[in-house]
């Protein structure tokens, strides 16, 4: 499994729209092949910056969705309404602390 994690910052006044589009994008994103979780995440003290974690069966799963019309149309329309350049990590976990 891999994790992405991908940081946004949004022109304030672009956030509404920002999240319309991913209140419409988010169950064709859940339910592509491969991905098993994704979840928003926003800034506790800067309101205009974003996360999403999405968690992928395998980096050829996560490559196959990055490659397909719905993400490049997604992203054309996200990046439209960017304050600064996006920060994106792939990870895996190593360990987990109980």
């Amino acid at each position: 499994m891999i994790v992405r994690i991908v940081q946004m910052t949004f022109e304030e006044d672009k956030v509404s729209s920002f999240l319309s589009l991913f209140e419409e994008r988010k169950q064709l994103i859940r339910h592509f092949e491969g991905c098993e979780h994704l979840e928003l995440w926003q800034d506790a003290h800067t309101p205009n910056i974003f996360f999403t974690y999405s968690k992928w069966a395998s980096e050829q799963h996560l490559n196959h969705y990055r490659f397909s019309e719905l993400f490049k149309d997604t992203w054309a329309k996200t990046k439209a309404l960017f304050a600064a350049k996006p920060n994106a990590w792939s990870v895996t976990q190593k360990m987990v602390i109980e």
